[in-house]
């Protein structure tokens, strides 16, 4: 990536620290009481990103180093690029900011097409081992509460299990064919557009289809695929220990397959929500319909939880961010 555009990031990174210092839920005497009735347990909190991270970060290297390319990129340089590109994924409407960034800082190295279908694949993985995170809490729900299953919620769950059923049938045809291409497609057939559109397509088409036969490649190889989706799927398990912290340290007594499903539960409304920034308030909304659903205690959940989380998101965008200026020279080297 070019020095112009790294400092751009860096400055929108750090303009976006400051938007979110200026607009915190709660003043700074509230926030110094709160944080110091939080013990041990929030640095707990931010700790399980550690590994949560780690997880992301080896799915992410599995998927460039299977690209179609001479080149190998580190795990420390994958750690790097993980937690960089979550941090601008968090403050940037849609979660779109990550994205770009990666592609960036791989396109110097590997090219930009081979970069944006290794991004493009890793975060179809993202999103695919969400939906085995949001499968795996439906069905422990329906067996370990059975009780609490009206007819309503089971024809919720029947619902769910065809839209999953659905979406997985397009994944698989994504992953298969590719998806850039086939995603331009409809744009060649909007009034008023259409034209404009077809000579973009056509200008750019082996540009996508590039990207696209770089994510149809990593089908062809099912130990990197289902490696790579194993690492995400036990990130997202992971990541319900940051409940399960939050809630004891509310004096809620719980078990972790309990976190597994608030964190499911309100991570499915959050990205139901995707297009707000942080996913504001749409987390602990979901989290509050989930406790009493589970027949938790709800008091002063949904304030604790938000700060909690947001004082983790702000620690570790604020590690994200420092990090664009760190090893971008040596960020891949030629395959021994």
């Amino acid at each position: 990536m070019k020095p112009l555009y790294r400092n751009l990031f860096l400055l929108f990174g750090l303009a976006s620290i400051v938007v979110m210092l200026c607009t915190f839920e709660v003043d700074y005497q509230q926030l110094v009481e709160n944080l110091g009735r939080a013990g041990l347990y929030l640095p707990a909190v931010i700790g399980v990103w550690v590994i949560v991270y780690a997880f992301n970060a080896w799915a992410f290297q599995i998927i460039v180093n299977s690209g179609q390319h001479a080149k190998h990129l580190n795990f420390k340089h994958a750690y790097k690029l993980t937690v960089s590109g979550f941090a601008f994924s968090y403050t940037t409407p849609f979660g779109f900011g990550g994205g770009p960034y990666r592609v960036m800082e791989l396109g110097a190295h590997i090219g930009l097409a081979r970069a944006t279908s290794s991004v493009v694949l890793y975060s179809m993985m993202h999103i695919l081992s969400h939906i085995c995170l949001w499968s795996t809490a439906a069905v422990l729900f329906a067996i370990a509460y059975t009780e609490k299953m009206s007819p309503f919620l089971w024809g919720l769950f029947g619902l769910f299990s065809l839209a999953v059923l659905l979406v997985l049938v397009l994944f698989r045809l994504c992953y298969k064919k590719g998806l850039v291409v086939r995603l331009f497609q409809p744009l060649l057939h909007i009034p008023l557009l259409k034209h404009r559109m077809r000579r973009i397509y056509e200008k750019n088409l082996p540009a996508m289809q590039q990207i696209d036969d770089g994510v149809a490649y990593l089908h062809s190889q099912p130990r990197a695929f289902f490696l790579s989706l194993l690492w995400e799927y036990v990130a997202r398990v992971v990541n319900a220990l940051e409940y399960y912290f939050i809630l004891l340290s509310l004096g809620v007594s719980l078990s972790f397959l309990d976190a597994v499903l608030v964190l499911a539960f309100s991570s499915l409304i959050g990205n139901l929500l995707f297009f707000l920034p942080m996913q504001l308030g749409a987390r602990e909304g979901g989290l509050l319909m989930i406790v009493r659903i589970l027949g938790l205690s709800t008091s002063g959940i949904g304030i604790f939880t938000s700060l909690y989380t947001r004082v983790r998101e702000l620690v570790w965008i604020c590690i994200g961010v420092s990090l664009v200026k760190v090893g971008n020279n040596k960020l891949m080297k030629e395959k021994s």
